[in-house]
């Protein structure tokens, strides 16, 4: 069979660049040496609040996503003798705990042996930066099964990349660090309306030690009545079918057994069956009974239910008021002290709820549905950026 030619130029290109990319070994394009550190490494003498030359950890790099700003340790001058310093931004790449993630450091900091660092290069360091991203899973390959990898300076110099020109490899870097920043602002978004969510839901429902809630819609006066949950919906514990009648085929019955089953607070199907145990149909609230507990979807579809969840015969007010049940720890409190975090159908159906007249909760319903469409709406931004993001990783690169 002829072996397929080398490509030497990417599936998506900009305008204006037509030359082939050219292969290099990475030894060839930057000096990579490996960080030192002092030992023992608890010695508090390596370190020094008031240094001005910082410390990176791993933990700093997944917590900064790559990109170094700030360090909240840093080394004493004694520990500075023990490591390498840099001083200008510099290209990393981890090759212990998170193996292959590449970091671009842009403070004063000593450099932990963990890391690799690429002195003097000749490629543009945004650009390598998300090659290495690209090419991380590659990695793996110098990992026994079931061990951790062993990556060195050795495996690293001498892989093989091929780069354009500086004047593209700037481009495209340019392209994706434009990508990035949306993709932060675009999860800052995110996370302000999660917490706009949380407090609206403090605010419009009635917790345990109050009878009205902190925020009210005007013209409603008086106290929430209080109920157990099995007064106002019925509740049935799921019961799992004979692992025998599992299948994988999406013209039988759909089952959920847990929060793995749910995602984007719906059913995600993944295990079908055909025995039908116990129910949930479409439009009523599923919550897991099992670790995790407390975990909530609207049913989408009917389905079968197995021992891990239930079925709450309840409407859209029901499954946001359940929502604070979650907040505060209710159901975690309640499966504390045992080996297994669970609950039973007498703890949900003897939860003490507030409720309030139809009309007031049709209007906390519409409110809850406004902000929660716009919470959906925005995780739906980041997915379709995230892909073109990867689409882009796959097809501007070699």
């Amino acid at each position: 069979m002829d072996k397929k030619p080398e490509k030497l130029v990417p599936e998506v290109r900009f305008k204006g660049f037509t030359d082939d990319w050219e292969q290099h070994k990475l030894e060839e394009m930057a000096e990579i040496v490996r960080g030192a550190s002092p030992r023992p490494i608890k010695d508090k003498k390596w370190f020094d609040s008031n240094s001005t030359i910082g410390w990176i950890r791993i933990s700093d790099v997944t917590a900064q996503n790559g990109r170094i700003y700030h360090l909240s340790q840093h080394i004493s001058k004694l520990g500075q003798q023990k490591t390498r310093v840099v001083i200008q931004p510099h290209l990393l790449l981890s090759i212990a705990a998170s193996v292959g993630y590449p970091v671009i450091n842009y403070i004063p900091t000593g450099v932990h042996d963990g890391f690799l660092i690429f002195n003097n290069p000749k490629f543009n360091i945004n650009y390598m930066f998300y090659w290495l991203r690209k090419y991380q899973t590659n990695w793996k390959k110098y990992g026994q099964p079931g061990s951790q990898v062993n990556l060195n300076s050795s495996i690293v110099s001498n892989t093989k990349v091929r780069l354009p020109s500086l004047d593209e490899q700037a481009t495209i870097s340019n392209i994706f660090y434009q990508i990035d920043k949306i993709l932060s602002l675009q999860q800052r978004k995110l996370e302000q309306l999660k917490q706009l969510k949380k407090a609206m839901l403090q605010q419009l429902f009635v917790d345990k030690n109050n009878k009205q809630p902190n925020s009210r819609f005007k013209n409603f006066k008086g106290n929430w009545e209080q109920h157990r949950l099995e007064e106002v919906a019925q509740v049935t514990m799921g019961q799992s079918p004979s692992s025998k009648n599992y299948t994988d085929n999406p013209n039988d019955y759909v089952l959920v057994q847990g929060n793995a089953d749910l995602k984007s607070n719906k059913i995600s199907p993944r295990v079908w069956t055909k025995e039908i145990t116990k129910q949930v149909h479409k439009g009523e609230i599923i919550m897991t009974v099992r670790a995790p507990v407390g975990y909530l979807a609207m049913a989408n579809m009917d389905a079968v239910i197995g021992r891990g969840v239930a079925a709450i015969d309840g409407n859209k007010y029901l499954y946001y008021l359940l929502q604070t049940k979650l907040m505060d720890r209710t159901w975690e409190k309640l499966s504390s002290g045992s080996t297994f975090e669970s609950i039973s159908s007498n703890d949900i159906k003897n939860l003490e709820i507030k409720v309030t007249e139809t009309e007031e909760e049709k209007l906390i319903t519409k409110l809850m549905n406004t902000v929660t469409y716009f919470v959906t709406l925005q995780k739906n931004n980041l997915t379709q950026l995230t892909t073109l993001k990867k689409y882009l990783l796959q097809n501007l690169f070699i």
